[in-house]
């Protein structure tokens, strides 16, 4: 069971190089109470690809998350509250 719930969803968006991209993630339960790290990503308003990965524990679900949350923050991606102030 996931003890709160991890959602992300960021942008990052360039005119000069025509760049218009998302990325999202979450953290869900799969039918064996295992955490799973949902994550899509493409450019905006394309479907886009998407990957999971399988944990046993939460926690390192948990750990990835957060490590890619700053990796796309590190690459400019922003939320949207971030990018229309």
């Amino acid at each position: 069971m996931i003890a709160q719930p991890y959602q992300l969803y960021v942008e990052r968006r360039d005119r000069t190089k025509n760049m218009s991209r998302f990325y999202a993630m979450s953290i869900e339960p799969n039918l064996f109470g295992e955490a799973c790290l949902v994550r899509r990503w493409g450019r905006i308003g394309a479907k886009g690809q998407s990957m999971i990965h399988h944990f046993e524990r939460e926690r390192d679900a948990v750990v990835l998350f957060l490590d890619l949350t700053r990796q796309k923050q590190n690459r400019g991606y922003r939320t949207l509250s971030d990018c229309n102030p």
